[in-house]
Formats: structure tokens, C-alpha cells, sequence
């Protein structure tokens, strides 16, 4: 009875004093305890602070295209590309960011310092926006519209792209940083980690969805220096209270430059090219799986796949180096082939990022010309940019209806713990999204209908007769196609980069948002110039009532299609790397085993 206790004692004991398995540290690099550290405990710090950093990206956003046309008197064209452009690089900066947390800073550090240009930034364009004389005066019937002054444009646009900046160390490490929160070693801890990035992009559309409301609300109606002020002030509480969960992080160990043994592959591939790759594996250099644990990375078997063969050239050991110092590792090398493999992938959800400029962009303008009463109601107004809003409900609807029905759904059929692939649910996103053009399509052709029977093509002010929940149909099945879409990237970029470049790897998914921004502008530019010649009438004018935006929907429509072909074939080819816990092979035992406090 005696003894039983004892055992009952030390086995709890053992539990409350293991230590995670995926080799996790605490600040200063020291092992941590599962039970008191990471999950999702952990999380919650992580998390209020991107709902902040959400509530601050849609508060500007979604309404930057009517502050530029309104208050700096920017036309339709440039300010829309100006948006795109700033969006294209605040999502391809976390490449950046990636760079210097997998190689130099590690993440909590590059986000602390990237959070804090953030705010300055965010303080900045307050100001821009608050003091009258960072601004033109405003547009009078007998003066006109006075631009901008260089000054007053520099002083906004520095502002802007600060917060440029500084998402490029956080939204390339927030993620991630939570995710490694989650052993994977641990069966709870795994099953947690598989709903988390679901609950993560539902704090990010929370976030925004206040955003787009409330604080576009406050811009329009009140100040834009109140709102700006706001969101201000909510990034520093949530800095504060992500500094307040740091005895509670998990943390891994450095790894060295990624970019570096990716470098050193393919030079070695280079000097090694007349050779030709064993047939057997096992004459290829890799050192013992024990000294990769000891460093935190996971060792990668082999892969036959004739694909990237060619890259086994350079773990092909040389007479000459003695010492190994020169040739790559196994390991080394099918960590380059998952990131070249992921490449396909991320060029196929580059034309659907394009789709994403459109609500900031065009869709708020199209909105900004219909009638924006709420019901018989004349004395308010929907601010045109939180039509985006319903884009953002639907994405939370869609977020909690995928995780708690339709996973445990597709689980019964599939056996996939998560339901469907990754690429699967990206799929289905980009499914959604062509459907989406051709309703858009059909709404602005009714859109352009009314303007004719009403004689209104020439008035760039007039408000249409046609209320503005005719654009509720795009704006709601949009938010379903993204968040299939974005929550199957951010997914599967992170899972299939392997673990010791999955800040890089998480990149991808953002760099795709900020490519795609960047040819969303080009597109914009090219299309506007090419229809604008030889005395055409350009499709898309400063005067919506006068364009042809239905033209250039069905012109991104048929992109999308030729896109998705593009991308099936990517996707039936590609295959999945294998999970961590099955790296270590026969090893696992002797490299992973359980460390537990004396």
C-alpha cells in the first residue's frame, strides 16, 4: 500500500518535472519544464497582441484609400496603387525579419525590436493625421483640391512605412513563436497545435473586424486623429502584455544561418557537378542524429525522389577534405529540397493574393458610390470601408464552422487529423475566389445599368440609386475563399519547411501577400494605361461611373482560372515531408529521450 503511494508520488513527480521533448528553452537557454511553460497558457499573451496588431493593420487599410483621395487628394489610380504598394511591402519585409530570427536574433528577440518600430511608426502617423499642418487644407467649390505638399506626403508615407518595417519582424515571428509553444513530442500538446493556427487567424480576423467597424466608424464620423490615437495606444498595452508572459515562453535553440546551408549546397552542388550521386544513401556524409538534438535541429532521411536528385552531389564526401568542413550533410540538403519544393506552391498563390488589393482598393470605391444608408434610416451612413467587415464576419464564421464541424467531418473519411491537406483547403479557397469574380462581374454590370438609366456617367460624385448590401454577396464569399485560403498557407508553409527555417518558411506565406500586392499595382497601372490609348476610354478612371471595372474583373477572372489549373497540377504532384517525431528513425529513443530535473 506503502510502495503503491511512493510510485504514485515519483510518477507524478516525473510528469510535473519533465522536460519538452523538442529540446525547448527559456530565455537564457536553459531547458524548461512542459508543465509550467508553453502551450496554451502561453498563447494567450501571443495572441492579444496580434489582435491588436490586426485591429491597427484594418483601422488603416481598409479606409487608407479614401484618406489619400480625400484628405491628401490623390486620384483613384495612384491612390490605389499607393495602397498596394504599401501592403505589397509590408507583406514581403517578414522575409527580413525571417532572415535575421533563424540566423542572428532568434524570434522573441527580432519581434521585440521590429514591435517597437511598429509603434513608432503607428505614433508617427498619428500625428500626420492629427495636426492640420501635416496635411492640405481641405477641398473648397471656388480653390478645388490643393495636393499634398512634398513635405506633408513624406512625413504620412515615412509614418506608413515604418509599420512597413516593423511587420517585417513580427508577422514573419508571431506565429511562428506560438506555434513553437506546442511540443510535438506531446500527443495533447500536437492535437492542440493542429486547431491552433485555425484560432490564431480567428483573433487576426476578430481583430480586424473591430478595425474595420469601430475604428473606420470613428474616422469617418468623428477623427481620424481619435482613431489613429486608439489604435496607438492599443498596440503599447499589448506589447506590455506580451512582455508580461516572457517567464512562460518556450524558446528554440539557434540553428545557424538558413540561408547559409542553403548557399553552401548549391556551391557545393556546383563543384561537384561532373560527379555523379551514389546509388546507395547510405555512402552520402550525415553525422549521428544525437548531434543534431543536441543542437535543437531534427535530422531528415533521405528522399529517392528523382526530383532534385542532383542536389545528393553535394553530401558526396572528397578525398581531399579530411575533416568534412567542406561537404553538406544529408540533412543540409533535404532541407534545401523542401524549401525548393515549396516554391511551386507559393508562386500558385500569388494571383490569388492579387484578390486581397481588391477589397482595400477598388471594392471600397465601387462601395463609396452607392447609396450607404442603413435601412429607411437618412441620418447614417455605412462608412464605405467597413463594407470590408462583412468580408471579415464571414471569415470568422467560416474559421469556427471549419475547425468544430467540418474537420470532425472530413476526419471520419479521411483519417487526416486536420480534415483535408493544406493544399486541399487552398483549393477550395481558390474555387470560391473565381466564383467570387463572377459575381462581382454581375454586380457592377447592374451597378453600370442604373447609371445609364439615370444619366449619371459624367457625375464622379453622384450616389448611384442602388443600395450598398448589393455588394454583401462578394464581400461574404470572399472572407470564406481567404480564410480556406490564408489559413491553408500559413499552414502548410509553416509544417512543410523544415523546422529549423520554418520562420523562413512562414515568410513565404506573407511574401506571396506582399508579391501579389506588388502585381496587383502593376496590373492596376498596365490595364488603366493599355485601354487609355489612342483616345480609348481606359477602363479604369478616377470617375467609377464612368469606368468599366466589369472589364477588369473578367480580365482577373480568367487569371485566376489559368492559375488554378496551374496549381492543381502542383498540388497532385507535390508530396508531403514526413512528421518530426518520425525523423529521428531508430535513433529516436537514444537522441530524444525523456530529461527529467534531479
Amino acid at each position: 500500500m506503502v510502495g503503491d503511494q511512493v510510485c504514485k508520488m515519483k510518477s507524478k513527480e516525473m510528469k510535473e518535472t519533465e522536460i519538452a521533448l523538442d529540446r525547448s528553452v527559456d530565455l537564457k537557454g536553459r531547458p524548461i519544464l512542459r508543465e509550467k511553460t508553453g502551450g496554451l497558457k502561453a498563447c494567450s499573451f501571443i495572441v492579444g497582441y496580434e489582435f491588436c496588431e490586426r485591429l491597427a493593420f484594418g483601422g488603416i487599410w481598409a479606409n487608407l484609400v479614401i484618406y489619400l483621395t480625400t484628405k491628401l487628394h490623390e486620384g483613384t489610380v495612384s491612390a490605389s496603387r499607393n495602397v498596394t504598394n504599401w501592403t505589397g511591402t509590408m507583406w514581403i519585409m517578414p522575409i527580413l525579419g525571417a532572415y535575421i530570427a533563424d540566423s542572428h536574433w532568434g524570434r522573441y528577440w527580432t519581434f521585440i525590436v521590429f514591435s517597437s518600430v511598429y509603434v513608432v511608426g503607428m505614433a508617427l502617423l498619428t500625428l500626420a493625421v492629427s495636426l492640420p499642418s501635416l496635411r492640405p487644407p481641405d477641398c473648397t467649390p471656388n480653390e478645388g483640391c490643393e495636393s499634398a505638399p512634398n513635405l506633408q506626403a513624406a512625413i504620412f508615407y515615412c509614418g506608413l512605412y515604418l509599420l512597413a518595417v516593423g511587420a517585417g519582424g513580427t508577422k514573419s515571428n508571431i506565429s511562428t513563436f506560438g506555434a513553437d509553444q506546442f511540443d510535438d513530442f506531446n500527443p495533447k500538446e500536437k492535437i492542440q497545435k493542429n486547431s491552433f493556427f485555425n484560432w490564431w487567424m480567428f483573433a487576426i480576423f476578430l481583430g480586424t473586424l473591430f478595425g474595420k467597424t469601430f475604428l473606420i466608424y470613428i474616422e469617418d464620423s468623428i477623427s481620424w486623429g481619435i482613431s489613429y490615437g486608439t489604435i496607438t495606444a492599443a498596440l503599447i498595452i499589448s506589447f506590455i502584455i506580451f512582455l508580461c508572459g516572457t517567464p512562460l515562453y518556450r524558446h528554440k535553440l539557434q540553428a545557424g544561418s538558413p540561408l547559409q546551408r542553403m548557399g553552401r549546397v548549391i556551391a557545393r552542388v556546383a563543384q561537384n557537378w561532373k560527379l555523379q550521386p551514389p546509388s546507395n544513401p547510405s555512402q552520402l556524409f550525415e553525422v549521428e542524429a544525437a548531434e543534431y538534438a543536441s543542437k535543437g535541429r531534427y535530422p531528415i532521411a533521405h528522399t529517392q525522389a528523382r526530383v532534385l536528385r542532383y542536389l545528393d552531389k553535394a553530401a558526396i564526401k572528397s578525398a581531399e577534405d579530411i575533416t568534412n568542413t567542406r561537404v553538406s550533410t544529408v540533412t543540409e540538403v533535404e532541407e534545401t529540397k523542401l524549401m525548393i519544393r515549396l516554391l511551386p506552391v507559393w508562386l500558385a498563390t500569388i494571383i490569388p493574393s492579387t484578390m486581397e488589393t481588391l477589397i482595400g482598393t477598388l471594392f471600397v470605391k465601387q462601395a463609396a458610390t452607392l447609396d450607404r444608408h442603413l435601412g429607411n434610416s437618412r441620418s447614417f451612413e455605412i462608412p464605405a470601408a467597413s463594407t470590408s467587415a462583412f468580408l471579415t464576419l464571414s471569415m470568422l464564421i467560416t474559421t469556427v464552422v471549419y475547425d468544430r464541424i467540418l474537420v470532425p467531418v472530413f476526419r471520419r473519411f479521411t483519417g487526416n487529423p486536420k480534415g483535408i491537406t493544406s493544399l486541399q483547403r487552398m483549393g477550395a479557397g481558390m474555387v470560391i475566389q473565381i466564383i467570387v469574380m463572377g459575381i462581382a462581374i454581375a454586380t457592377e454590370v447592374k451597378r453600370l445599368d442604373v447609371i445609364r438609366d439615370h444619366g449619371l456617367q459624367n457625375s464622379s460624385k453622384a450616389i448611384v440609386p442602388r443600395s450598398i448590401y448589393t455588394l454583401i454577396p462578394q464581400f461574404a464569399l470572399l472572407g470564406t475563399a481567404d480564410a480556406l485560403l490564408d489559413i491553408g498557407k500559413i499552414e502548410f508553409f509553416y509544417d512543410q519547411a523544415p523546422e529549423s527555417m520554418q520562420s523562413l518558411g512562414t515568410s513565404l506565406y506573407t511574401s506571396s501577400l506582399g508579391v501579389g500586392s506588388f502585381l496587383g499595382s502593376f496590373l492596376l497601372t498596365i490595364v488603366s494605361n493599355i485601354t487609355g490609348r489612342r483616345g480609348h476610354k481606359g477602363w479604369i478612371l478616377n470617375n467609377l461611373n464612368a469606368s468599366r471595372l466589369d472589364y477588369y474583373y473578367a480580365f482577373l477572372a480568367v487569371l485566376n482560372v489559368l492559375n488554378f489549373i496551374f496549381f492543381s497540377f502542383i498540388s497532385y504532384c507535390y508530396r508531403y515531408k514526413r512528421e518530426t517525431t518520425e525523423a529521428f528513425g531508430k535513433d529516436a529513443e537514444k537522441a530524444m529521450e525523456t530529461v527529467t530535473l534531479s
